[in-house]
């Protein structure tokens, strides 16, 4: 299948009252969720570069993680996220990414989400 087919979404994750360290557990936690949904790829975002003279191995942008998905799995995506999203309290998200065609930057509650993603739900049922 083409690249151009594959979906990429930028799926950012905060938890109120976390710590990094928490925040670094829950987000591998999802990712390794995500890559069981069989997304094409399901990857920690990457950090900035390590200032010259500091050690540092693979920087990451703790809460974030890189979504590659075909149109057809955005259903099952959809619906896993809405799940996801109400087994905790204080959770917010971020998507940025582009869906049949269109542009989606979010940030908001729970019920947001789930009204935004019912309609992106609806937009990629029409995708060949």
């Amino acid at each position: 299948m083409a690249d151009q087919s594959v979906t990429q979404l930028e799926l950012q994750i905060s938890i109120e009252d976390s710590s990094s360290d928490d925040l670094d557990t829950v987000t591998r936690h999802l990712r390794s969720e995500l890559l069981d949904l069989n997304v094409e790829s399901a990857e920690l975002s990457p950090g900035a570069p390590a200032e010259p003279g500091t050690k540092a191995v693979d920087p990451i942008t703790i809460g974030s993680i890189a979504i590659a998905i075909l149109p057809p799995l955005l259903p099952k995506l959809i619906d896993f996220i809405q799940g996801w999203a109400g087994r905790g309290q204080g959770r917010t998200f971020k998507f940025k990414g582009t869906i049949a065609g269109q542009v989606i930057e979010y940030e908001g509650s729970h019920t947001d989400l789930q009204r935004l993603l019912a309609t992106i739900s609806t937009q990629t049922s029409s995708i060949p």
